[in-house]
């Protein structure tokens, strides 16, 4: 088991390096189909993942992003498209509650509802991120502060970890795991800003990599626990088996779901 989840560890890494790398058209197709496989994922846990709520998830989630990849030439001040798209999805959600009744459940539409934003949003933020200026170095802390931070408060929480975070929901967290998780990554981060100021080329500040990194491992924690909450709610150990030794697309990238958008605001702010 250890062999098989280290390798499908190490094709994952060889992945994102290629796809962030290269960014742009390549990385946008990535998140795209990422995007989609993890909505199916969550979409089967209610059963809708091939009918009609689940299908117009799908569909909203491609015009999604090709309003991100169009933006730059339907940009217009006077209106809000993801305003405008987030509304029309909940009419269209809604109508298929209603013509379609008694079909499918409140929980269903309000779940094929959230896969969109939960999974499909949150996740465009890495390509949102890599187009930034600096953005190839920026993007890489989605996943040095969600994966470090993941690293660290296992290693901590085994050693001195004493007190339960979340003792129903995920008995083997701690709190000292917890924190040692989040300052893990704020060094990380600060690490990863020298580096890429010595062989780079970059101009990174090395005091804001470092909270960028305690923040985005804070979050991360969340995004864990939260993918973790969905599961024990209806009593299933993976969301899939894509992944060789991990599961599914969501057990892979559930703190990276959480911790892109906070890169991405962070990295415009500071």
């Amino acid at each position: 088991m250890f062999r098989t989840r280290l390798l499908s560890g190490i094709l994952l890494m060889v992945i994102a390096l290629a796809t962030l790398i290269t960014g742009g058209e390549l990385l946008f197709g990535v998140l795209l189909l990422i995007s989609l496989i993890g909505m199916y994922e969550l979409y089967r846990v209610f059963s809708i993942e091939k009918k009609a709520p689940g299908i117009v998830g799908y569909a909203f989630a491609v015009i999604y992003y090709a309003l991100i990849y169009f933006e730059p030439w339907i940009s217009n001040e006077e209106l809000s498209w993801q305003t405008m798209l987030f509304m029309a999805y909940l009419i269209c959600q809604m109508a298929v509650l209603v013509f379609a009744y008694p079909k499918y459940n409140t929980q269903q539409i309000f779940a094929s509802f959230f896969g969109l934003f939960y999974i499909a949003v949150m996740l465009s933020y890495i390509y949102q991120t890599r187009i930034l200026p600096e953005g190839i170095f920026t993007v890489w802390l989605v996943f040095v502060c969600s994966w470090g931070c993941d690293t660290c408060a296992y290693c901590v929480g085994m050693l001195i970890g004493k007190h339960k975070m979340a003792p129903v929901l995920s008995p083997k967290k701690s709190v000292e795991g917890g924190i040692g998780g989040i300052l893990g990554a704020a060094l990380i981060g600060v690490i990863y800003a020298l580096a890429i100021n010595q062989w780079g080329g970059a101009d990174a500040d090395v005091l804001t990599y470092a909270f960028i990194g305690a923040a985005g491992g804070a979050i991360s924690q969340i995004g864990d626990l939260a993918a973790s909450a969905i599961k024990r709610y209806h009593n299933i150990k993976d969301y899939g088996k894509l992944i060789p030794g991990h599961g599914g697309i969501l057990d892979r990238f559930d703190s990276v779901i959480f911790t892109a958008p906070i890169i991405y605001y962070l990295a415009i702010i500071l």
